[in-house]
């Protein structure tokens, strides 16, 4: 029986997507729940996983072509054996056993050997070690039976413990190697050497569209301010190693910043609103974007009801949306419905920025990285730890005296941390 490979709903307003990678070729064996095919929308990769075992008979759509929802992609012939692994293996294995019949027990150590030389990997996640040269010997496997997942992949590339697959073959290199590498500096270099044209993903299209727009349509304004963070510092050193015994997750910035703009939000309710033809739609929900930079572009995953949470649920909260975002795991689910949005410029270094608005929200929060700087306390000049904090803000929605308010009131409540406990 013949079954058909198409792409699934993707999500509210998602109606296409890109063939991002085939897992499978034509032939090959296909167990019943196993990934296909990888698609990437303009906001998530995703697996289209089979449906029955069998064989993958057909490929209607080629790698980088853009598919419609429900649009045929391939065809499966169920219950049909297809091409395996295992035979593909074989061949190197039978020369050795006829060149020594005698010895069959030394034939068959490679094959019980190759495992351990190269840890087993997700399709999703060996196209990432391929595409960066990484060792899959030097990353630790958390999936099912030891399997490296495209979480492991990534969090091995952020901690720099991959090293490059190419380092242990170069000693085996040929002669002629070396000499090709020296030789090649005296030259110019090839008009290939000196650039590199690679077709953006959808997800960097998007992006780059729906900032654009956001310029194009929104009368953004951007406002400064800065925080003391000495307080919440102090909390933090104070209490981090109770509430971690007590909750399981660090006490961490961003639950005291998400309960600081909510706080804000609901004294300053435009900041939380947002325009639908000549409509004002004024929320009374908290739903948080919390913006997450990803090795495929920045991602705004959305914690929901924020204001009925805790602090350690905040927290948890957050941890477990930037997990599954690093992991290409995020679903579509997960990144809509936000009404205000927090982006953290400081991991990265940055002292200071102008945020720009996610559509169809009208403000986003920046913070930045804490820096000491002499400031004047009391007539008398101390070293504080200092944040720059930015709102960029809907002017057409937000008038000026609004939006200080807004950032002032998220100051008050950083500088006074306690302010957020007795909801002042």
């Amino acid at each position: 029986m013949t079954v058909e490979i198409r792409v699934p709903v993707l999500g509210e307003s998602v109606t296409e997507a890109t063939v991002g990678q085939w897992f499978k070729k034509v032939g090959d064996a296909v167990v019943k729940d196993e990934p296909i095919v990888e698609l990437e929308t303009d906001k998530v990769t995703l697996e289209v996983n089979a449906t029955e075992s069998g064989r993958l008979e057909e490929i209607v759509v080629a790698e980088g072509e853009d598919v419609e929802v429900g649009a045929l992609l391939g065809q499966l012939l169920a219950g049909g054996a297809g091409n395996t692994s295992a035979p593909a293996e074989a061949p190197p294995e039978e020369p050795a056993a006829v060149a020594a019949p005698a010895t069959p027990a030394p034939a068959a150590t490679p094959p019980a050997a190759a495992p351990s030389s190269a840890a087993p990997a997700l399709p999703a996640a060996q196209k990432l070690i391929d595409e960066n040269g990484l060792n899959p010997a030097s990353i630790t496997g958390t999936g099912k039976d030891g399997r490296i997942t495209k979480g492991d992949v990534l969090e091995a590339m952020e901690n720099g413990g991959s090293s490059p697959a190419a380092a242990p073959t170069a000693p085996a290199a040929s002669a002629p190697a070396p000499a090709s590498v020296s030789a090649a500096p005296s030259g110019p270099r090839s008009e290939e050497a000196r650039e590199e044209r690679v077709k953006m993903t959808r997800l960097r299209k998007s992006i780059a569209n729906r900032l654009k727009d956001a310029q194009n349509t929104a009368a953004m304004l951007t406002t400064y301010n800065e925080v003391d963070m000495g307080a919440m510092l102090d909390l933090r050193a104070e209490y981090k190693e109770l509430f971690l015994k007590k909750h399981g997750v660090k006490l961490g910035f961003m639950s005291f910043f998400t309960k600081a703009c909510i706080a804000g939000l609901k004294e300053l309710p435009a900041v939380n609103a947002e325009i639908d033809g000549d409509d004002l739609i004024y929320k009374n929900y908290y739903n948080m974007g919390i913006a997450v930079g990803t090795p495929t572009g920045l991602v705004v995953p959305v914690l929901r009801d924020a204001d009925q949470l805790s602090f350690a649920e905040v927290e948890k909260g957050i941890g477990e949306l930037g997990k599954k975002a690093r992991d290409g795991k995020l679903s579509m689910a997960d990144l809509q419905g936000g009404t205000f949005t927090i982006t953290n410029g400081g991991v990265y270094g940055s002292l200071m920025s102008s945020p720009i608005l996610n559509p169809p929200q009208a403000g986003v929060l920046g913070m930045h990285k804490i820096q000491e700087r002499p400031m004047a306390v009391n007539g008398e000049i101390e070293i504080r730890p200092m944040m720059y904090l930015a709102l960029t803000y809907d002017h057409r929605i937000i008038d000026g005296k609004e939006a200080v308010t807004f950032l002032v009131r998220v100051k008050e409540a950083l500088e006074d941390p306690q302010r957020l406990l007795l909801d002042l």
